[in-house]
């Protein structure tokens, strides 16, 4: 009876990792050189920026944050003489391509801030991704703020070793919606 009952449950885990498991393959995103810049009293929007790479075709599609009533995803383009900022439903990420989210380029705009980014804290991030199929996995992040400016040697040198990543891995086989 204990064996049946172990071979049963077996089977149900099994077959459960298989239903979490996305049609045409997991979603894996690298997340690398994430962080937001501070803000000023008073300042009701924030940039951040980041370099996504996926493995296979896969697009961001949204994020979210406990402190910013809405994030929206931005990118830059030039009309005439001018670079326009505006937001967009979704970012592509090609098969194998770093895609870098930076200032003056494509961004995540945290809007509606709960309360001002100071140099050092961390703002809690979920990021939004779907694959080629329309599966959709999340990956939850801690992104250090930077001071714009660099008003110490600290800071200074905690921006230059953005060449030394802070990472993440998205699975959403384990992290399905």
């Amino acid at each position: 009876m204990r064996k049946s009952y172990f071979l049963a449950l077996a089977a149900l885990l099994a077959a459960s990792a298989a239903w979490a498991q996305p049609k045409g393959g997991l979603i894996d995103v690298a997340v690398e050189r994430v962080w937001a810049r501070a803000t000023v009293p008073g300042q009701q929007t924030a940039g951040v920026y980041m370099t996504l790479k996926s493995a296979a075709p896969a697009r961001l599609v949204g994020a979210s944050s406990p402190l910013a009533e809405r994030i929206e995803i931005h990118e830059m383009s030039l009309q005439g003489d001018v670079m326009r900022m505006h937001a967009t439903p979704a970012l592509p990420l090609p098969a194998g391509q770093a895609v870098a989210l930076k200032p003056g380029g494509g961004h995540l705009m945290l809007m509606g801030l709960k309360q001002p980014l100071t140099p050092r804290a961390d703002v809690p991030l979920t990021l939004i991704f779907e694959d080629g199929s329309g599966m959709k996995g999340s990956i939850e992040l801690r992104v250090p703020v930077r001071a714009l400016g660099r008003p110490d040697p600290q800071a200074a040198a905690e921006d230059e070793s953005a060449s030394a990543p802070e990472s993440a891995r998205l699975s959403p086989a384990v992290r399905a919606r």
